[in-house]
């Protein structure tokens, strides 16, 4: 649960940063970037994946533990307590990696599209593909873990589970 509070914490202080940086230091807007589509929707994904995977997601994983230690009463063995360290571990910092890679490239792949008076470049989809391109592979290998992570929380999750305190 510490890691959720964490995340949580860690999404209030980007959502503050957004908000004043909205107002005063930001330009182009993240508002104009997420209303004007297009390239600017990996950002609006990216926000609200690391609220949904890094703060539900991770609180979730806490109480499926929760679940098992306190009301089945099922001791988290040795290689059990790996998996379940490895999940914890890896979908944090795969879910920071992926979420954060997908906002600051949809900001600047958004904000490229953008009028030039509002502070954009006047680029079309062709040339904003060519800022998002490199971002690709990236995000790609940060979601791989974030799905490794899960497959070993399920799995430690699952020996735990079948096996009784008494095998």
């Amino acid at each position: 649960m510490a890691a959720a509070v964490v995340q949580g914490a860690v999404v209030a202080g980007l959502t503050v940063f957004l908000v004043l940086g909205q107002i005063s230091f930001i330009k182009p807007e993240v508002s104009r970037v997420m209303a004007a589509g297009g390239a600017g929707t990996w950002f609006t994904f990216g926000y609200m994946m690391y609220i949904i995977v890094g703060v539900m997601g991770v609180a979730v994983s806490a109480l499926f533990y929760h679940y098992l230690e306190n009301v089945l009463g099922r001791r988290i063995r040795r290689s059990a307590k790996a998996l379940a360290w490895t999940h914890l571990v890896l979908m944090n910092v795969g879910t920071a990696a992926a979420m954060g890679l997908l906002m600051y490239a949809g900001y600047l792949g958004g904000s490229s599209m953008l009028p030039e008076n509002v502070g954009g470049q006047g680029f079309n989809a062709g040339q904003a593909h060519e800022i998002l391109a490199p971002f690709v592979e990236p995000i790609s290998v940060a979601i791989l873990v974030i799905v490794a992570s899960v497959v070993a929380g399920g799995t430690g999750f699952l020996m735990t589970y079948r096996y009784s305190n008494t095998s």
